[in-house]
Parts: structure tokens; C-alpha cells; sequence
């Protein structure tokens, strides 16, 4: 499930855009999500938003990972966007 960016309606979800298919690992996602927040800001109406971002436990981790940015959370809040993090265990498996 990666990265699902979705506005909120009433009475239902609306996808906006559906990112890194099959990329379970959150440093990469996140460089990503920052990539795509940059470029779309102009284009987001101030909304209901969420992004949620699926991801799998690193086998070989040992620290570190991603951060989301202070430039990230204040384009968020322009827009009203909420961050989800969703933690699958098993995460490629599931794909």
C-alpha cells in the first residue's frame, strides 16, 4: 500500500495519487513523499487531506530512517493534510 494520498469528503475517500508501488522501505518513501508535496502544493486546494503511508520493518535496521521536514509539515498544514503511518509487519510480502 505505500504511499495513498487522498482527499476526504463527506461520506467518502477520493484518491489523489497512489506513490512508490512496491517500495516498503520509509527513507524512500518519505524522500518521495517530499518530492511529490513540493511539486503539487500549488495544485491542492486547502482540503481535507491524508497521506498515508504504508510501510515494512527493516531487517537490517539499525537507526536512522526518514524524517519528514519542517518545509514537509508546513505544506501540509497549508493544505490540511494529515500523515498516517501504517506499519505492516511483513511489509513487500503484503504487496
Amino acid at each position: 500500500m505505500p504511499i495513498n494520498i487522498y482527499n476526504q469528503t463527506e461520506n467518502k475517500n477520493i484518491r489523489i495519487v497512489w506513490l512508490s508501488d512496491g517500495d516498503w522501505e520509509l527513507p524512500s518513501q518519505i524522500d518521495t513523499f517530499e518530492k511529490w508535496l513540493i511539486e503539487n502544493e500549488i495544485k491542492l486546494p486547502k482540503g481535507s487531506y491524508v497521506a498515508d503511508i504504508g510501510f515494512g520493518l527493516r531487517k537490517d535496521a539499525c537507526g536512522g530512517g526518514g524524517a519528514v521536514t519542517l518545509k514537509m509539515m508546513e505544506i501540509m498544514l497549508r493544505v490540511g493534510m494529515e500523515l498516517y503511518l501504517s506499519e505492516y509487519p511483513d511489509g513487500d510480502e503484503n504487496s
